[in-house]
């Protein structure tokens, strides 16, 4: 039996295990059962703490087809308001695989990442050749001509005049696992309600539809601004609620939101691990 703690960010929801003390085991195959809605706990994200010298603790991300993930804002706000229960502090440093997120306790109960400054060579995201990131050679029936950007993941924004027309999930899959994108990506469906004012779905690489995005959000926001559609400060509004995205003049991304505990539990995982 391990224990496991229930979070989410914005209705995207996270299984978080302790393996600060030592290894769980987790592999791939239980990472997806721990992920099954019907099966396992349900998750959109499987979190995992470890160790980190030189910051609080380090995040791994699983999706829920037990492939890994660089980064994702809302665990990250979620696991600053785990650690900062136990230790009383309001600023945190949460180490990813794509590098290390400063985190900070914000007015209202919501927290503040700093998801660091988006990357935008084609290398950087990556894709499988060289391209205009600001414009993709990319489409799909009703949706053209994505800008991309790397958040320590790779995501491509599609602007749409109408959000509520497009069959998203049929579009994600696809696009997800199109060939420009040799490590799939996330696909971002944003439509520009003001220039101070999104509206967003997204498609996970590796998980699917959720009801919030923070890597996602920010990647709309910046990508909106890149195109002019936008300014640096907007309100990203996603199924699951807001995020307030500051994409600062020193170039990093600030994502404010909330953090909330479900339950806590214990859980056995099947048969170790094929």
């Amino acid at each position: 039996m391990i224990r496991f703690r229930k979070m989410h960010g914005l209705g995207n929801d996270f299984v978080v295990l302790d393996e600060r003390a030592g290894p769980l085991g987790l592999t791939p195959a239980a990472a997806r059962f721990l992920a099954d809605r019907h099966r396992g706990v349900g998750a959109d994200q499987i979190i995992s703490l470890e160790p980190a010298e030189g910051a609080d603790v380090f995040m791994r991300i699983r999706n829920p087809d037990g492939s890994e993930a660089g980064a994702c804002g809302n665990a990250t706000r979620c696991v600053a308001e785990l650690l900062a229960a136990e230790t009383g502090r309001d600023s945190l440093t949460i180490r990813t695989v794509a590098g290390e997120l400063p985190v900070r306790r914000a007015p209202g109960g919501l927290w503040t990442a700093d998801m660091g400054p988006p990357r935008f060579g084609w290398r950087d995201i990556p894709l499988a050749a060289p391209a205009d990131t600001l414009h993709l050679p990319l489409a799909r029936g009703p949706v053209a001509d994505p800008a991309a950007c790397s958040m320590g993941n790779p995501h491509a924004t599609f602007f749409v005049p109408e959000l509520d027309r497009l069959d998203i999930a049929s579009l994600g899959p696809s696009l997800e696992h199109d060939p420009i994108f040799p490590e799939r990506a996330n696909i971002g469906f944003a439509q520009v309600l003001s220039p101070g004012h999104l509206r967003l779905i997204v498609w996970e690489r590796g998980a699917g539809l959720t009801l919030a995005c923070g890597s996602g959000a920010c990647a709309a926001a910046v990508n909106a601004a890149r195109r002019g559609l936008a300014g640096r400060r907007v309100r990203v509004s996603l199924p699951g609620g807001d995020l307030e995205i500051s994409w600062r003049e020193d170039g990093h991304v600030e994502m404010t939101g909330p953090a909330t505990t479900v339950f806590t539990g214990e859980v056995e995982l099947p048969g170790a691990a094929a």
